[in-house]
């Protein structure tokens, strides 16, 4: 009997007698066993040494990542809010525009007891029409919660500016990400003692479209998902670039942002069309004036908003969103 013929059948009787669990493992082995030639024409099976093992898996999304580990090792820079655009620090604001955010939270929620919500794009049809105002101050309402967990992600990269009204550092950020310079815990900052937590968009891109269609965005979600309640990605404008209808398709929902008495009627349908196929979960009225609001309180807007933007320019002629 050759050599070989010995070793497949010692083989055989340690894979008999292996416990359940191990079958599976010794098979994989039995497979990739390298025969070597001794060098006068007969063939033997490689020393164990020379057998591969199975390599571990890579998949970052696989990991377990909890919540207390990921604020321990992030950074912990100095966040200094602006009152006058955080509505819950603002105690003039607190009447309508918090109270607001506390409506649109409710109906958020009353949303994901019928369908998986827990990833959400802000966006709105052109620039500042107030989608960075709004990303923040839900955040705001949603963290004031017992035990809520908020994830707010600048995916702007042509015009990152979520950081402002936080006052937080703008890199490293989703760029330097998406670059693969930095992990994750290099770019998520904790500046306040709370669950709320922020990636800014990091250092300017000449490339955002494709950084952001790269598939590390994707794994990122993957990432956080499991560990807060709530990611928010603030996004650019719909019309003027295509990042927000890729971005559209790698979260749970859309919240599309219209300015009232700004929004021409036909850049909002637009919008809309560029939306189809898309959960797009609401839209959320800003800068209404109060008194032409149905009574004391108005559902879907607040007479707050707030805009960055890539410059306001001249809308075009027609009718307006009231």
């Amino acid at each position: 009997m050759s050599r070989i013929h010995e070793a497949l059948k010692k083989a055989e009787q340690e894979r008999a007698s292996a416990p359940p669990n191990d079958l599976s493992a010794i098979s994989s082995l039995e497979s990739n066993v390298p025969v070597l030639d001794d060098g006068n024409g007969m063939s033997r099976v490689a020393p164990r040494e020379y057998i591969a093992r199975p390599e571990p898996s890579s998949s970052i999304s696989s990991e377990h990542l909890r919540f207390d580990d990921l604020r321990k090792k992030c950074a912990h820079p100095t966040w200094h809010l602006d009152p006058n655009v955080n509505m819950f620090l603002n105690s003039t604001n607190t009447g309508h525009g918090a109270e607001q955010f506390r409506t649109l939270r409710s109906r958020l929620y009353q949303l994901r007891s019928t369908q998986p919500l827990k990833t959400l794009l802000v966006t709105s049809s052109v620039p500042a029409e107030g989608k960075t105002f709004v990303t923040n101050n839900l955040a705001q309402s949603i963290v004031r919660q017992p035990d809520r967990r908020v994830l707010i992600i600048d995916a702007d990269l042509r015009c990152s500016r979520l950081h402002v009204p936080l006052g937080a550092p703008a890199s490293p950020g989703l760029t330097e990400y998406l670059k693969g310079e930095a992990d994750e815990f290099a770019i998520v900052q904790n500046g306040l003692d709370g669950n709320l937590c922020f990636i800014p968009g990091g250092i300017e891109s000449s490339h955002p479209s494709e950084l952001l269609s790269n598939g590390r965005l994707k794994t990122l979600l993957a990432r956080m998902s499991p560990v807060f309640d709530w990611i928010i990605l603030d996004s650019p404008p719909l019309l003027p670039v295509a990042d927000s209808s890729f971005l559209a398709d790698l979260v749970d929902g859309v919240l599309l942002v219209v300015r009232a008495g700004q929004t021409p009627m036909a850049t909002a349908q637009r919008s809309c069309q560029e939306l189809q196929g898309r959960n797009v979960v609401g839209v959320v009225l800003n800068a209404v004036d109060p008194a032409h609001a149905y009574g004391s309180y108005y559902t879907s807007a607040y007479g707050y908003g707030y805009g960055y933007g890539y410059g306001t320019g001249a809308q075009p002629k027609g009718e307006r969103v009231q």
